[in-house]
């Protein structure tokens, strides 16, 4: 269902007048975490805070129910910075620990229609800790080898350990550490991965992703 105000999809526009730097949620395994990136020469990724958390309250019928719930982030560009506009919850299987997009043409169409970058995508862990798991990390994958700025968000919503009501983090595969394992990784399921041959974690927090809160965006529900 694609859902209508006051143009072609929920719109939303947050009131402040800055934009701010992203503050990080550190990983439960700081094998995966790095806090020196490797994302010296990216393009700034501009993301609304109220986007995050519409998606939050979306994906709520099924964080009660223990599972996941994913959508796709669409961007434009502009002045060489992207702008994430668009949310897209595609239709989708999930499990507590997974979740699978169907039919993606439907996205396709979306972002090939408002000529979008897919910058990443998001998602929930509805009774885990907030993490890249060994499939997130693959899912990560196609999207950097697309728009190597491109992000993962994952949203614990009961994990405490970093804040009281609600933990996220905006992570990527460190390149080309990561990328080369994963790349290289015929593994399916959740499954370990060994260390890089730099010994470099295989992912890290991001540090070119941007709170815009003058953004405007919207939000097709194709469920």
């Amino acid at each position: 269902m694609v859902k209508h105000f006051p143009s072609t999809a929920i719109s939303c526009t947050e009131t402040a007048s800055y934009a701010t730097h992203i503050s990080h949620v550190s990983s439960a395994d700081s094998r995966y975490e790095c806090s020196d990136p490797t994302s010296h020469v990216l393009k700034d990724i501009h993301i609304s805070a109220q986007l995050i958390e519409d998606f939050l309250q979306i994906a709520a019928d099924n964080t009660n129910k223990d599972l996941e719930t994913c959508a796709v982030l669409g961007a434009s560009l502009e002045d060489e910075k992207f702008y994430a506009t668009t949310l897209i919850v595609p239709k989708q299987e999930s499990t507590c620990s997974s979740c699978q997009a169907l039919h993606e043409e439907e996205i396709f169409n979306i972002q090939n229609d408002r000529s979008l970058f897919p910058v990443g995508w998001i998602h929930t862990h509805p009774s885990q800790s907030c993490f890249m798991s060994s499939i997130d990390l693959h899912t990560q994958y196609p999207y950097q080898v697309m728009v190597p700025e491109a992000i993962a968000i994952v949203l614990a919503p009961t994990d405490t350990t970093q804040y009281v009501l609600k933990s996220y983090g905006i992570f990527r595969l460190t390149d080309p550490s990561g990328m080369t394992v994963i790349r290289e990784c015929r593994e399916k399921g959740f499954h370990p991965h060994g260390d890089s041959s730099d010994g470099r974690p295989l992912y890290e927090q991001c540090s070119h992703v941007y709170i815009n809160p003058n953004l405007r965006f919207e939000i097709f529900d194709l469920r």
